[in-house]
């Protein structure tokens, strides 16, 4: 399998645990077993390539100059990709939850969940602003 082939998978994959954060978020399963299995199940195939190219991939993380070497490696930058996959869809989990718990309307939160899934950090700060003036209770 080459890389390319594997990143087309591990997006598909990702896609189909976050339609159920956007479309069902009342299901249970939809909010605490997706968005936790998935994330493990990306979490080990980035351990895999980790422990598979990291060690002999040139490059490294002492400077911007370093990962960029690093990430030159499609393996090594799969592995990267793979974990922005899990963490972004660990927080997406996360934000459905927490509205839910919050008193959050969901229709509030998918903006901040469409924003997770494509500029992770960007779309947590959107869900705390959210959550600062649209939670109803505590």
């Amino acid at each position: 399998m080459t890389p390319e082939q594997l990143f087309s998978i591990l997006n598909l994959m990702a896609l189909a645990a976050w339609l159920p954060l956007v479309f069902v978020p009342r299901a249970r399963w939809a909010t605490t077993l997706v968005p936790v299995a998935m994330p493990v199940l990306l979490a080990v195939v980035y351990v895999a390539l980790v422990v598979s190219t990291l060690p002999w991939s040139e490059g490294g993380f002492s400077s911007l100059a370093a990962v960029s070497a690093l990430f030159r490696d499609p393996w090594v930058l799969l592995a990267g990709w793979t974990h922005y996959l899990a963490f972004d869809l660990f927080i997406g989990g996360w934000e459905v939850r927490d509205a839910h718990v919050s008193g959050i309307s969901h229709l509030l939160v998918v903006p901040a969940l469409v924003l997770t899934f494509l500029f992770g950090p960007a779309g947590f700060l959107l869900y705390l602003a959210i959550r600062r003036f649209a939670a109803t209770r505590t």
